[in-house]
């Protein structure tokens, strides 16, 4: 029968806290007072914190070694990721207070000990994290002039809506998060099947979704497209572009991290809402995918992350100027290589452009996959990050029934593309609806591709035979083409990363009509 979901999820905080606890000293913070540390090590409390409506939060308190009366501390409050438990952040919260941090965790509620429910960073978790301040300013020595908020993926998100309402958070680092969650998990009107099945998942085994949340889950994971509107309304209060003039209007500080490949979140949200935002700003895209960038230093490894969130706390909690107001403010790590670039702002990014015409017709069969998709999610991204090998295909096998495929000439020089590609192209659908998917491979001189980019798109309500253009962003990314190698471009209508709405036995046809050619945009970097 196994042990109860309790029982197991006591047994698993206790074993972590005992991994992380160990990772102390290697990480430079020392070890835990009370746990065999030695004299001078950051302090650590478990408490409950009361939430929103009495809900108990499982918290813990990480504060300097000689915190004492008379003495205050900037705060750094981390609502933990979706699905962790609360010491999820214990290594970086030691290198915090080492560093003279007060730092409060705590357990999002409904998950693993927290009370309550989840309620995907709806107004109970905004209104929480608040509740966490304001016990952390009555019950340690933290300076409530000195407040910031910071964490991974779900604490991120929770990190950006909370600073929006909540002046009293002067500065935000929100890691692998989303600033928009339709435009994140619905991109291209198209249910992120793998990314929504892996969350809902992991939700019921380490929580107590809402009744909301499993009535929305059920209704986006099988297409209730009578539901739509409800479900886009639903994500609308959960996304902070829809709040950001509180951040702009008190000048938060706000840094974002995320990953090129995030398999959950995918950059272009991020990158459009740091565009909108006026008061002082960062933005930080590495290899990786979905919280893979940050992760090794959750184990008090080395990771430039987690410098780059201290550095800016630092600067803007306790004033030291450590140049980071004057460094370039969008800070990128290409795929290919390991230098980082820096730029003035996210449109100076890929400032150049090149052109691929998608001349011709090209018709292909939907329903069956061609062979081209874009990998697995939490895998390909982190296999790309360590590895440098991303999704392949073999784009001369590709079969051409079910794949569109244009091929640029081969490169004299190398092509450091760095942005947002941008697809254009007129589509006739045999059915009132259908999906597609866009591909951008970088193809050796054996034939064989590795994915650089892509992207879905689907389509509701077309008349059959009538054809309409398409506009479709890839995901942004930073990926240097060797010399001697060539672009292509496929697409075909099956990814096991997405929903596919295409009717059985139906066609799309790819046209390029001379008023209105096909192509696709390649932001490139000036050299």
């Amino acid at each position: 029968m196994g042990l109860p979901r309790k029982a197991l999820r006591t047994a698993l905080t206790g074993a972590l806290c005992s991994v992380l606890l160990a990772a102390g000293p290697a990480s430079g913070a020392g070890s835990v007072a009370g746990t065999g540390g030695r004299a001078g090590a950051p302090v650590v409390r478990f408490v409950d914190v009361e939430g929103d409506g009495g809900t108990v939060l499982k918290a813990n308190v990480v504060a300097p070694a000689d915190a004492g009366p008379g003495r205050s501390y900037p705060l750094v409050v981390l609502p933990t990721s979706w699905a962790m438990p609360q010491l999820e952040y214990l290594a970086q919260a030691g290198q915090f207070a080492a560093a003279g941090y007060v730092v409060v965790s705590y357990n999002s509620r409904g998950f693993w000990q927290s009370g309550g429910e989840i309620e995907v960073a709806g107004p109970p978790d905004v209104a929480d994290a608040s509740r966490v301040i304001d016990w952390a300013l009555a019950h340690t020595p933290a300076d409530p002039a000195r407040v910031g908020m910071a964490g991974v993926s779900y604490g991120a998100g929770i990190s950006l809506l909370a600073a929006a309402e909540d002046p009293r958070i002067k500065a935000v680092a929100a890691l692998s998060g989303w600033a928009d969650l339709a435009g994140s998990i619905y991109s291209g009107r198209t249910q992120h099947a793998q990314a929504a099945a892996v969350l809902t998942g992991l939700g019921f085994l380490t929580g107590r979704p809402s009744a909301e949340l499993r009535g929305i889950m059920a209704d986006f994971l099988s297409s209730r497209l009578d539901q739509e509107q409800r479900i886009l309304d639903w994500a609308a209060r959960r996304s902070v572009d829809r709040r950001i003039a509180g951040l702009n209007a008190r000048g938060t500080a706000v840094m974002l991290g995320n990953a090129w490949g995030d398999s959950i979140f995918p950059p272009n949200q991020y990158a459009e809402f740091f565009e909108r935002l006026t008061g002082p700003k960062r933005l930080e895209f590495r290899p990786g995918d979905h919280a893979t960038a940050e992760g090794t230093g959750l184990f008090g490894l080395p990771n430039d992350t987690w410098t780059s969130t201290r550095r800016w706390f630092d600067h803007h909690l306790r004033g030291v100027d450590n140049g980071v107001d004057r460094e370039p403010p969008v800070r990128l790590k290409s795929r290919s290589d390991g230098e980082y670039e820096g730029y003035r702002d996210w449109r100076s990014v890929g400032s150049a452009e090149r052109r691929l015409p998608l001349g011709g017709t090209q018709r292909v069969l939907t329903g069956v996959d061609s062979g081209a998709n874009g990998g697995l999610v939490l895998l390909s991204g982190a296999l790309d990050q360590f590895t440098r090998v991303p999704p392949i295909a073999a784009v001369p096998l590709l079969p051409r029934a079910f794949a569109a495929v244009w091929q640029s000439e081969r490169y004299d020089a190398p092509q450091r593309i760095r942005g947002t590609s941008r697809l254009h192209t007129t589509v006739t659908g045999t059915g009132a609806s259908g999906t597609l998917v866009a591909y951008l491979y970088d193809v050796g001189p054996l034939g064989l591709g590795k994915l650089v980019t892509s992207a879905p798109y689907t389509f509701h309500g077309r008349t059959p035979g009538t054809p309409f253009a398409v506009d479709l962003e890839l995901f942004s990314t930073a990926y240097d083409v060797p010399a001697g190698h060539r672009l292509a471009v496929v697409v075909d209508t099956v990814d096991p990363l997405y929903i596919e709405h295409n009717p059985a036995g139906a066609q799309l046809t790819f046209s390029s009509p001379a008023d209105d050619p096909s192509q696709l945009s390649v932001p490139l970097r000036e050299e």
